[in-house]
């Protein structure tokens, strides 16, 4: 996995100023345009759930949805959207969390998850940790129990993980 590591790091694309200046931006579309590199990321989260017993793969808006689902597929078991507020169509359970300049919610269908299925959370990048620390908690609301929270990048000096302290974590790439 160590080479294929290399490989996806190497695809990552720093675009500077962006979405704002003093912004250096980790572009993963590089990884998403080549099948090969895509192949291989989606590969590094299904080796990833090998034997954690996985019952379904919980993705967060946006980017967590294209590797979520693939690792669903892969695995056979079930993918869970969590989606920004109004966003999902039926009854959902909410979970706040705070942003730079102030908060933001996400929600989950309230019978997403049965009480007591295992699910890894699958997201793009580790960042503050905010976004996942809240769909954590939905999962939590939801009965479910987090094998993982999984990242196919962390930024390691924006301290992501101290928002997920209590909960395992993942991250393949590390900037």
């Amino acid at each position: 996995m160590t080479d294929s590591l290399s490989v996806l790091s190497a695809a990552v694309r720093d675009v500077k100023d962006f979405p704002a200046p003093g912004i250096l931006f980790k572009d993963i579309t590089p990884i998403l345009a080549s099948g090969r590199l895509f192949r291989l990321a989606v590969d590094c989260f299904v080796e990833a759930n090998a034997g954690l017993q996985i019952d379904k793969i919980v993705g967060i808006d946006a980017r967590g949805f294209l590797f979520g689902a693939a690792v669903a597929y892969e695995l056979g078991v079930g993918f869970v959207p969590v989606r920004k507020a109004g966003k999902l169509p039926f009854q959902t359970q909410s979970a706040a969390y705070t942003l730079e300049y102030g908060q933001s919610v996400v929600e989950m269908h309230v019978d997403a998850i049965v009480p007591g299925e295992r699910v890894a959370l699958i997201d793009d990048l580790l960042a503050t940790g905010g976004t996942a620390a809240a769909a954590a908690c939905l999962i939590a609301k939801m009965g479910g129990v987090l094998a993982e929270a999984q990242f196919l990048i962390e930024l390691e000096f924006l301290a992501g993980r101290n928002a997920l302290q209590h909960l395992p974590v993942r991250s393949f790439l590390k900037f």
